[in-house]
């Protein structure tokens, strides 16, 4: 039924505004040929720029010629105008034309374009540019050009790029894997690869010029991520001139606000941007499930849970170059993302006897918390580049980056009937403390020899201060009246201090339409581990790691590429995954960090075929890869008479509690194949789908868990100009049931639809969007089993959103600004599962 109300909607939306194109403007046509000027054969794929000749700056039309170098396309208007064609290898050819009111046809006739007879000065080339483009081991998606990206959120749009997945509750995987990293405008940001839902579901993705998945990292990049590197590149970053755009945008969900700036005085060019969100969702819903298998008197346990959220999200950038000479450039830049939120819930749990007649113990829960949690870097870089050949290139660079969070929660305990003493179940404060900050110094060489080899290497030192406390006050008085003590034994203060180096040695062949990237990277880390509070023995240890790569591809003609590769990526646990705190909060979820987690080591093969005209794109990846000493979370029931953990033996779960930590004990597999299409159906159309189907195996003997299964997605959609510059995306998707070490999850579905209008030539946009429109939740099943118990959750979350959006630029673009080509990548380390709300929990 909602698919129905949603192709209706769609067919109303499309009959009633083509009544409107007898009323549109008077359009005429251009037409020609493009010929080589000795072959006399056809030039493909050559871009077309149009602009007004008293507007230079802002194209009117973008066009490629076609297989036999012919093109032909609509327009509309009259006066002065210049048409500029460009090629690769070419001289560009320049035409100025006139039209007068009525005329319907500008016929160029045949135009010929000749080979570039010497290397080109530093010029800029403005181009069409396509949504994606590939190279030997990333692809590139446009999101500026994408329409949708006036109204949508940064983790919508990830749902359209190649080799990236998004399911129904905002998880995300590259690759088919969730160990991934995150960079922003080519440096890594810990804090979003850490909270990737929740920092990119707030970031609108007006603010992104484009996102880079870089699939096979090579020796330059720190061996951290299995399924790759997310490279954001936001709007702003690499222009100059004066330009600043502000938006303002408000929902059912919330509203946001901010502004992006760029200009340039002498040799400076700064740039800025700052964007503030506030959510305020509705209430959501779960309750719980759970049998024990061995128990009589404590056998079925059921549990209800009502929360409410809100927060806020910020982030903000400013980024400086100074060119000091035409050899010597300088780069800085500082820059924030984070925010804070607001957390009541409201919960009730029951635990049955085996016949299900009779309640061993109840009680009722409140719970009060907020939190924050931020991203802080600044970072600079010094790029030299060779009198002699502009192409070898020597970097210096120095970054500092603190990520604090904080969390505050007050637990209440109500209504409780005959819950054991062991239990402990005080009203109870808790406020947890972490920190990351790194200090981080690189040095980067790059040079070519001759024509077809470029060799790069470079050394890198990192200091990583990882600072995680949680203090625990408990209120034992009979009344409950907020006289809280410390309580030393379930509190923690723990350090994690890492001191990394690595040298990496890369090679590169370009031999016509083949290209050949090995690499190998070595890694020392030292790991000092020190407990302050609570139970634990300090503890110093050692790795090395030998990290080889491979990439290779090869073009077949001018618009197909074929590439392959192998790498091999490491995992370092982070602060979330370590960190010891025995959060009981919950008596019967209790979660706890492993201080003795080993790094963990993936291999990985892939292979894949783009094809990209002016009509088609498309990409098919296969890969296949498997890791035998993996990082997972793991849960078991504590049995009959409950389990002391820690050196001490301070800390007690008791019968029926789900006990969870993670451990080296993972051997996984998996295969997947993706496939992105799209089919620009006129100039006006476009279609796409983005898709995903892979075959897990996951195990761990040791435990006596094995899990395996397929699991698919799909993302498509259609978008469409309408006359008056009305522009609408409708988009839709979803995802089979995925699958984990011990359970799995259900899938989902999900559509869209958004329409927007530019005015005053295109410096005013507005636009309004809805998704789930007839679907106020979303129901979400997972289950989890293991030797000795099952267990099932039923959620609900806030589904159905509306809202509107308007922005406004002012000032014009020029030439680019000159940035430092190298920077440090800090992309070695796996994020915690908790995440931005978590900092007083595992």
């Amino acid at each position: 039924m909602r698919i129905k109300w949603t192709v209706l909607l769609w067919m109303l939306l499309v009959s009633g505004l083509a009544v409107a194109q007898n009323t549109a403007t008077t359009s005429f046509q251009i037409k020609g040929v493009l010929l080589d000027s000795l072959t006399q054969e056809g030039e493909p794929y050559a871009t077309i720029r149009i602009v007004k000749k008293q507007a230079p700056a802002r194209p009117l039309k973008m066009l490629v010629t076609d297989m036999k170098g012919k093109f032909q396309e609509k327009m509309s208007g009259s006066g002065d105008f210049i048409m500029t064609i460009t090629s690769v290898g070419r001289n560009s050819i320049v035409k100025d034309f006139s039209v007068k009111p009525g005329e319907k046809l500008v016929d160029f006739g045949t135009l010929y374009i000749t080979d570039a007879s010497k290397e080109l000065g530093q010029v800029e080339i403005v181009a069409q540019k396509p949504l994606v483009k590939v190279d030997v081991d990333k692809i590139e998606y446009n999101i500026e050009d994408d329409p949708d990206s006036k109204t949508n959120s940064v983790i919508e749009m990830l749902r359209k790029v190649p080799l990236v997945t998004v399911d129904g509750e905002d998880n995300i995987q590259v690759n088919g894997s969730s160990s991934f990293k995150i960079h922003v405008n080519g440096k890594p940001n810990n804090m979003m690869s850490n909270n990737p839902k929740e920092v990119l579901k707030s970031m609108p993705a007006n603010t992104i010029k484009y996102i880079e998945v870089i699939t096979s990292p090579g020796a330059k990049y720190d061996a951290e991520g299995v399924g790759g590197i997310l490279n954001i590149v936001t709007v702003g970053s690499g222009f100059e001139g004066y330009t600043a755009t502000f938006s303002a945008r408000a929902s059912n969900m919330g509203l946001g606000g901010g502004a992006y700036a760029t200009i340039k005085q002498g040799k400076l060019t700064l740039t800025g941007n700052y964007n503030y969100s506030y959510n305020n969702q509705p209430a959501s819903y779960s309750e719980g499930y759970r049998e024990d298998y061995e128990s009589v008197d404590q056998k079925y346990l059921e549990s209800t849970n009502t929360s409410d959220y809100s927060g806020q999200f910020q982030h903000g950038n400013l980024e400086a170059s100074y060119e000091i000479d035409t050899l010597r450039l300088i780069t800085m830049s500082i820059g924030m993302y984070g925010g804070g939120n607001d957390n009541d819930a409201e919960g009730n749990t029951e635990m049955w006897n085996a016949a299900h007649d009779k309640t061993a113990y109840s009680y009722r829960t409140l719970t009060q918390g907020d939190g924050s949690w931020y991203s802080i870097r600044g970072n600079i870089d010094y790029q030299r580049v060779s009198k002699k050949n502009k192409n070898r290139m020597f970097t210096l660079s120095y970054k500092i980056n603190t990520q604090p969070q904080e969390s505050d929660n007050y637990n209440r305990y109500l209504d409780r009937y005959q819950v054991p003493e062991v239990f402990q179940l005080y009203n109870s404060h808790t406020f947890g403390k972490t920190n990351t900050t790194e200090h981080t110094f690189q040095a980067d060489y790059t040079t070519p020899i001759g024509k077809l080899h470029t060799i790069e290497t470079g050394l890198k030192y990192i200091i990583r201060n990882n600072v995680s406390e949680n203090s625990f006050e408990e209120d034992k008085s009979s009344d409950g009246n907020g006289d809280y003590v410390y309580n030393e034994n379930r509190s923690s203060n723990y350090e994690h201090l890492n001191d990394i180096l690595a040298a990496y040695l890369g090679y590169t062949l370009r031999y016509k339409d083949f290209t050949f990237k090995p690499g190998l990277r070595f890694e020392h880390t030292a790991q000092d581990v020190r407990y302050i509070v609570g139970a634990g023995e300090d503890f110093k240890v050692d790795y090395n790691d030998l990290v080889p790569s491979v990439s290779l591809g090869i073009k077949l003609g001018k618009t197909q590429t074929l590439r392959g590769g192998y790498d091999m990526r490491i995992y370092r646990p982070g602060i979330w995954y370590l960190n010891p705190y025995f959060d009981d909060r919950n008596p019967m979820a209790i979660r706890q960090g492993n201080s003795e987690l080993e790094s963990e080591k993936s291999h990985a093969f892939n292979l894949s075929y783009s094809s990209f005209t002016s009509k088609f794109n498309v990409n098919v990846s296969l890969r296949h890869s498997f890791n035998n000493s993996g990082i997972e979370s793991v849960s078991r029931l504590i049995g009959k008479d409950g389990e002391y953990f820690g050196p001490d033996k301070t800390h007690f779960a008791p019968e029926g509690a789900l006990y969870t930590t993670y451990e080296n004990i993972g051997k996984s597999r998996n295969t997947n194949l993706s496939l992105y299409l799209n089919w620009n159906a006129s100039p006006k159309t476009r279609i796409y789908i983005n898709g995903r189907g892979s075959y897990s195996d996951l195990r761990s003997p040791s435990q006596n868990l094995h899990n395996s299964g397929w699991q698919g997605s799909m993302y498509g959609g259609i978008q469409h100009t309408f006359p008056w510059k009305l522009r609408a995306s409708l988009n839709a998707g979803g995802s089979t049931p995925y699958i984990s070490l011990q359970g799995k999850g259900s899938g989902y579905s999900y559509y869209s639809l958004s329409v927007n209008r530019s005015f005053l030539k295109d410096r005013l946009t507005v636009s309004v969007y809805g998704s789930n429109l007839f679907s106020k939740y979303i129901n979400f099943d997972s289950t989890t089993f293991g030797d000795n118990f099952y267990s099932t959750n039923k959620s609900r979350y806030p589904n159905r959103s509306f809202g509107m959006s308007i922005s406004y630029r002012i000032g014009e673009l020029k030439a680019s600004v000159k940035k430092a080509v190298r920077s440090i990548n800090n992309d070695d380390v796996k994020g915690g599962g908790e995440g931005a709300q978590g900092a007083g929990g595992n």
